[in-house]
């Protein structure tokens, strides 16, 4: 199965799934692809479905259970040619094993149905992965037509997740479990068609790299910063359009069933994009005890709402974020100046925002792109050989501070950390200088008295605006220092200084 060239990037899920549909086993094999709405699942699964040969069907919102069927039997007599009289009001197990045969027919063992969106058929028909796991032990068992595979696929992370879980009909025998993620910083750029770095990390800042957005924008892709103003106001923050913050927010919050209408899910979600980053700072806005909050951020986390990590220098200091970027950019920017937005004047919400744009939405996106660039990098000479990249918070105990570092590449080897790498990432602009070197100096030496192995750690700053000439001259020097520049992140040049050795 040759990629096509229409699909961007995807190399890795293409290859999984290439893998899944053309091994070698004669029995029937089950696939599960899940991941948040626009980031492009149905896309990639055509594809894959044209590519093999096989059925694509997608099911369809607050459809009755008749009329699915209906429609899945026309999808069926489409593609093999035939009358749809001859699946006509056929029972789903029916449907469903006439679509692997004929299927099967076509490409052989490796014949591909695929059923977008699963869960809107199981909101009327629950039966569905019971039936699929029918088929697939009959088939194991050698009592019915040999080979085939399914890729069922759904957005509603709750459903999906608990499709292979506990003692769920699945469990066991799905063959692939891909979860597909939003665009990096770099993809996003090439699909928007964006060439100016810093409109880029804007509107990846606001949309992330769910591809989705940008058949939905009614205006070209920004390509300076002054097209970005109007861009911003004549997408995320007009109400007339699909973009709008407000109601595309809105849409990703309800396309779960299981969180529709629940005034305490949206609560949470709300006080994490305003910052608060632990149950008990959640609990604190809320009025809420942090023990009756557990329960329902596990579940957001679970759907894919909110982002969970947990410090790896601090094992008992949680991390919470939101996972989609627009509802951050919603709840900071456009609720604020609501009054603005709603009335018409949406350059003037956008002027007054972009301070907060900037401290609060821009520096965290830049910090975390930074994080996921040092992630991607194959050259031990960057990041050693650290198993995890991620943020931590160091005590300083004789000052009674902390301080906050944007980027830790580290292993936790017998409760201490081994530490490759200890950034800064900064998108402020202003070049940065000798002093941020400086304070990295003083918190490797920090991190050293606690305990943790630096004496191998490079010092790395990641810059959205460039660097002063004398932090570069310092930088090549020593030799155990990164500069990265924002253009680097977006995979257009080397970094400005590399460690030797």
């Amino acid at each position: 199965m040759r990629k096509p060239g229409r699909v961007l990037a995807r190399d890795a899920e293409w290859s999984a799934l290439a893998q899944f549909v053309e091994h070698p086993d004669p029995h029937l094999r089950l696939g599960v692809v899940s991941g948040r709405r626009r980031v492009g699942k149905s896309y990639l699964l055509r594809a894959v479905a044209e590519a093999s040969g096989g059925l694509y069907v997608s099911a369809v919102a607050e459809e009755g259970v008749v009329a699915a069927r209906r429609r899945f039997a026309a999808d069926i007599a489409r593609y093999a040619g035939i009358g749809a009289e001859l699946v006509g009001d056929s029972d789903w197990e029916t449907l469903l094993s006439t679509a692997i045969e004929l299927t099967t027919r076509h490409g052989g063992t490796s014949g591909l149905l695929v059923i977008d969106e699963l869960p809107y058929w199981m909101a009327h028909s629950p039966e569905i992965p019971g039936l699929l796991q029918l088929l697939y032990d009959q088939s194991q068992a050698g009592h019915m037509h040999e080979g085939g595979r399914v890729i069922v696929c759904g957005s509603a992370m709750s459903v999906m997740n608990e499709l292979l879980s506990g003692t769920k009909a699945l469990r066991g025998r799905a063959a692939i479990d891909l979860q597909l993620h939003p665009f990096d910083l770099a993809t996003t750029a090439n699909h928007w068609g964006i060439g100016d770095p810093s409109v880029a990390l804007r509107v990846h800042a606001i949309y992330g790299g769910s591809p989705g957005y940008r058949n939905l924008a009614n205006v070209p892709g920004p390509q300076s910063l002054a097209e970005l103003d109007f861009w911003v106001a004549a997408t995320a923050l007009d109400p007339r359009q699909a973009l709008y913050s407000g109601s595309e927010a809105e849409y990703l919050l309800r396309e779960d069933p299981r969180f529709t209408g629940s005034a305490l899910h949206y609560a949470i979600i709300n006080a994490v994009a305003n910052g608060a980053t632990s149950p008990a700072k959640i609990g604190a806005l809320l009025e809420q005890a942090r023990s009756a909050l557990v329960r329902p951020i596990n579940a957001l986390v679970s759907a894919g709402y909110l982002r969970y990590e947990s410090d790896p220098l601090w094992e008992r200091r949680p991390v919470i974020t939101v996972a989609d970027p627009i509802v951050r950019f919603h709840n900071l920017i456009t609720v604020p100046q609501r009054d603005l937005v709603e009335t018409g004047q949406s350059a003037e919400a956008w002027r007054r925002a972009r301070a907060t744009f900037v401290s609060r939405v821009l520096g965290p996106h830049f910090e975390e792109c930074a994080r996921d660039w040092l992630r991607s990098q194959e050259n031990l000479s960057l990041r050693g050989s650290a198993g995890q990249v991620t943020s931590t918070v160091v005590n300083d105990r004789n000052g009674q501070a902390k301080h906050e570092i944007d980027v830790v590449a580290l292993d936790i080897r017998s409760g201490r950390g081994v530490i490759s790498l200890i950034g800064e990432a900064k998108a402020t602009l202003t070049r940065r200088g000798v002093a941020d070197l400086d304070r990295l100096d003083g918190l490797k030496a920090l991190l050293h008295q606690q305990g943790h192995e630096t004496g191998r750690a490079i010092l790395a700053i990641f810059s959205m605006a460039g660097f002063q000439s004398d932090l570069v001259s310092a930088a090549r020097r020593r030799g155990d220092v990164l500069l990265v520049e924002l253009p680097t992140l977006l995979g257009l040049g080397e970094p400005l200084v590399t460690p030797l050795g």
